[in-house]
């Protein structure tokens, strides 16, 4: 495998910085929350964790809709990354999630609008992995991946707008609630600077992620034309 650009370097120490100052700025820099206490410093990746992964689901689509327009495996490949990448992020979210709700809802899970969609949206992107292991021809494999993901790129707004059409007690914390929605969230300026820094630094670390994830897929490929070779 080639050197690593000197961009992706210099994006690796950015990352990094960004990382740690995020960190910083959840853990010291943003006041506690009056009501949830510190549990709350969560909400911060959380947010992140998520926006990350949303955009990641999105971005596959829109490579799908490349990929049926042009023929071009590049983009199946691009789609597949930012699929399996956004996967782990969206995973954490659910995660912190959980651990920010014990303590303020008094449970780990409970079925509302928010988490239900959430947790929907993860299953149709695990099973979009397991269904393109059992296709073997490789454009038949893109030309299902690409249609997979556009149909479930639909879930991502419907996940996202959900607190604000239904009755919840996800606090909504970027627009405004729906008439049904219970859940509220009011923040001061530094945890909404805190919070938009989180969602800059989050998206800087998957933009590195990805860059690194393409370039071991193009190893991946190169080894696969050395087996056809030898056999």
């Amino acid at each position: 495998m080639t050197a690593q650009p000197r961009t992706l370097k210099i994006l690796n120490i950015v990352s990094l910085l960004l990382l740690a100052a995020a960190t910083w700025m959840s853990l010291f820099y943003a006041p506690t929350e009056a009501v949830m206490g510190a549990v709350q410093r969560v909400f911060y990746f959380h947010v992140a964790t998520a926006w990350v992964g949303m955009i990641g689901f999105i971005f596959a689509a829109a490579a799908g809709v490349i990929y049926l327009w042009k023929k071009d495996m590049k983009w199946d490949k691009i789609g597949l990354t930012a699929v399996e990448i956004s996967l782990v992020f969206f995973f954490i979210t659910i995660v912190l999630g959980s651990i920010w709700a014990r303590p303020a809802w008094g449970t780990w899970w409970t079925w509302e609008p928010r988490l239900t969609t959430a947790a929907i949206l993860q299953m149709i992107y695990v099973a979009y992995l397991l269904l393109r292991q059992g296709i073997e021809d490789p454009e038949r494999r893109a030309r299902f991946g690409a249609v997979y993901t556009i149909v479930g790129g639909l879930s991502v707004p419907i996940t996202f707008i959900s607190i604000r059409i239904f009755r919840t007690i996800h606090p909504v914390v970027i627009g405004q609630s729906g008439a049904e929605a219970q859940g509220t969230f009011a923040m001061e300026d530094p945890m909404l600077y805190t919070m938009f820094f989180c969602m800059i630094a989050f998206t800087v670390i998957f933009i590195n992620i990805f860059w690194h994830r393409m370039r071991l897929a193009d190893l991946e490929e190169k080894v696969e034309e050395m087996k056809l070779k030898l056999a």
